[in-house]
């Protein structure tokens, strides 16, 4: 068997979210690839240092276009290997024309909960391309049942097309001891700070924590708020909330930073918050709780999926809740004990290596 992928979303410097998933799909593609099991990775660039290294059952083919690529010179690309099994691409998007059977995964469906959120061109793009990639796919995999109900429900497709297959996740490994530590660099004490992972964006709902982490100064000056993630959509909106509410100093927006770094933070944390409005799965939950992070998360799509019950959960519109909740855990040494030990249990039910072997049940079903 041949499986054909579109390895773009890997072949970039900073991984996260999509380029996260797509890229430790590979890592274990590249482990099982067989005499009997060939994957041949279609890149518009020469891959990076980075990706697995390529042998005879796994190998890159860069396939160059300055435009149009998934539209056209993918399309062709395909035509001339004719004897590729199946199609798959990682995100939303497929190549337009295409005799082979192609299996797409989707990660949420944001831009049609909040097209408010996105720009005029990749609002297109993602309500276009998906729709076409929806009607085109031999097989559907979602990352949480919370986004096969919005397929389904926006979409109209037959649950029978889509299968929900978890994502992994990956412990990360913090930075030699001899280096400077990211607590160093801004200033923070361990168990002194609360901790956000994700884009800097309105659905991410970073609002109604800044609100929450003003009242819990009220009791807990010494607090800081440590905002990890690349400016998105709107950013500016949330950098100004922080401002009004004279946050200065104890709230932190680092940007993006090293897995060496966020391991470290995780690591420290007294807490972390996941406030999203929406999320099609929320991966940050679980690198939270392997490092023993106990976690707070809005009570709103994949979730509570998720989170099973390792953490605890507050009406994302409601700072004053949030802030209660907060302060549980960090006046509750058992309450934090009792999360960490929960959460550590539930990252059990979540690999790369099972998201992997699930993903490769799906491309084989989707060739037959």
């Amino acid at each position: 068997m041949i499986i054909g992928i579109d390895g773009n979303e890997a072949n970039v410097e900073k991984k996260v979210g999509v380029s996260v998933y797509t890229f430790e799909l590979l890592k274990h593609f590249r482990k099982a690839a067989s005499r009997d099991l060939r994957f041949i990775i279609f890149l518009r660039h020469k891959p990076r240092y980075d990706l697995p290294q390529q042998n005879q059952y796994f190998t890159y083919q860069v396939v160059k276009g300055p435009f149009l690529w998934r539209n056209l010179f993918l399309p062709l690309a395909l035509k001339k290997r004719k004897k590729i099994d199946v199609f798959f691409s990682p995100a939303h998007y497929t190549p337009r024309y295409s005799k082979i059977p192609i299996v797409v995964t989707i990660h949420d469906l944001a831009y049609v909960r909040y097209p408010e959120e996105f720009l005029k061109q990749d609002l297109y793009k993602l309500s276009h391309w998906t729709k076409h990639a929806l009607g085109q796919s031999e097989k559907i995999i979602a990352v949480s049942q919370s986004t096969k109900n919005d397929l389904i429900y926006y979409y109209g497709i037959n649950k029978n097309k889509v299968k929900v297959v978890y994502n992994g996740f990956s412990s990360k490994e913090e930075q030699s001891k001899d280096k400077p530590t990211i607590l160093e660099e801004y200033n923070l004490k361990p168990g002194k700070y609360i901790l956000f992972a994700g884009t800097i964006q309105p659905r991410k709902n970073i609002q109604t924590l800044l609100h929450a982490f003003r009242l819990i100064l009220e009791s807990k000056p010494d607090m800081k708020l440590i905002l990890v993630g690349k400016k998105g959509w709107l950013y500016d909106k949330i950098f100004k909330i922080s401002r009004e509410l004279e946050l200065n100093e104890h709230a932190i927006f680092t940007d993006y930073i090293s897995n060496a770094d966020m391991a470290t933070l995780y690591n420290n944390a007294s807490v972390f918050v996941l406030p999203s409005l929406y999320e099609g799965f929320g991966l940050p939950i679980l690198e939270a709780m392997s490092h023993n992070c106990p976690v707070i998360a809005s009570e709103r799509s994949s979730l509570p999926e998720v989170c099973d019950d390792a953490c605890l959960f507050f009406s994302p519109h409601n700072a004053v809740q949030l802030k209660d909740e907060i302060l549980k855990v960090l006046n509750s040494k058992t309450l934090r004990e009792k999360l960490i030990t929960k959460g550590q249990i539930r990252v059990k039910n979540f690999s790369w290596a099972k998201c992997a072997h699930e993903t490769l049940n799906v491309l084989k079903s989707g060739a037959d």
